[in-house]
């Protein structure tokens, strides 16, 4: 019986990557992304492999929710489906807002995959044994861990909100694989370890994306980032296609797969439950499964 998956932000970088893989593993592959001739040049790479089924491309702005939602319904409408990677992410150096009104880091980085996987769990039921793999970020290490709002206290630093909606994004899933534990739809996450992508590129070399404190350290800290953004995507991709295809997993759910492709320990403000109760209740609230009449 024919596998399906789907990949956000899959035209470029790791995304694109992961599709790759998980094509050459037998998948039939969606990849999704914004931009319909990046798509298009995505789906002509992954078929010249010569895959066992045939990819496909389908157009979402993921910072809308409702293009999520009919992203959600374009899937659904297909038939069961058996692994999702959220692997979507982007930094932004300036604050910005979504074209919903929320704070553009938390909407793209943890809204969208929050809302896409809600939509999708009767899908990815359908489908079981089945598998999602959010991607998560080592970012999350400088992250401020208050999630009363969208926006926590203080300055914006582009990093720093960026690691904090990857927090709330894994402290998510796993507490979605708590829920799903038993139900043969398997929870995991991956860290790429970084790579050389588009939003990488010329972004982290920018003192402003991080907080005063930081800057004070820059050229160490910069040295980091420019180690940590210089290896290939192809390399990076590999936590991801590892928790969506291997079969060391099988039966296992609620695991963080590190750069090495190996079961890591996760960060410990993920597992809190405090911090998880807080990201439910607002992604709830910011990102409702239907959208709320009137807005």
């Amino acid at each position: 019986m024919k596998q399906s998956a789907v990949v956000t932000a899959g035209t470029a970088g790791i995304g694109l990557e992961t599709a790759i893989g998980l094509a050459e593993a037998g998948l039939a592959v969606t990849v999704v992304g914004r931009n319909p001739e990046r798509g298009a040049r995505a789906i002509e790479r992954i078929n010249a492999l010569g895959p066992l089924h045939s990819a496909r491309f389908l157009a979402a702005d993921l910072s809308s929710l409702d293009e999520v939602r009919g992203l959600a319904d374009r899937i659904a409408a297909g038939g069961p489906l058996n692994v999702l990677v959220n692997n979507v992410g982007a930094m932004f150096p300036d604050r910005q807002d979504s074209v919903d009104g929320i704070e553009a880091s938390f909407a793209v980085n943890h809204l969208s995959s929050y809302l896409l996987t809600e939509l999708l769990l009767p899908a990815l039921r359908a489908g079981a044994p089945s598998r999602i793999v959010n991607v998560t970020s080592g970012a999350i290490g400088v992250a401020k861990r208050v999630f009363d709002a969208v926006e926590p206290p203080g300055g914006y630093y582009a990093f720093h909100w960026y690691g904090r909606a990857k927090l709330a994004n894994l402290a998510y899933t796993l507490e979605l694989a708590r829920r799903l534990d038993g139900s043969d739809v398997s929870v995991f996450a991956a860290d790429p370890g970084g790579a050389a992508t588009d939003m990488t590129d010329g972004t982290m070399g920018d003192p402003k994306i991080v907080s005063p404190g930081l800057r004070l350290l820059w050229p160490l800290v910069r040295r980091k980032f420019e180690r940590s953004t210089s290896g290939p995507a192809s390399v990076a991709a590999r936590s991801s296609v590892f928790a969506a295809t291997d079969e060391s997993l099988s039966g296992r759910t609620g695991v963080v797969i590190g750069p090495e492709a190996r079961p890591v320990a996760p960060f410990r403000s993920a597992t809190e439950p405090g911090i998880a109760h807080a990201v439910r209740r607002l992604s709830e609230r910011l990102a409702p499964l239907t959208p709320v009449t009137g807005s």
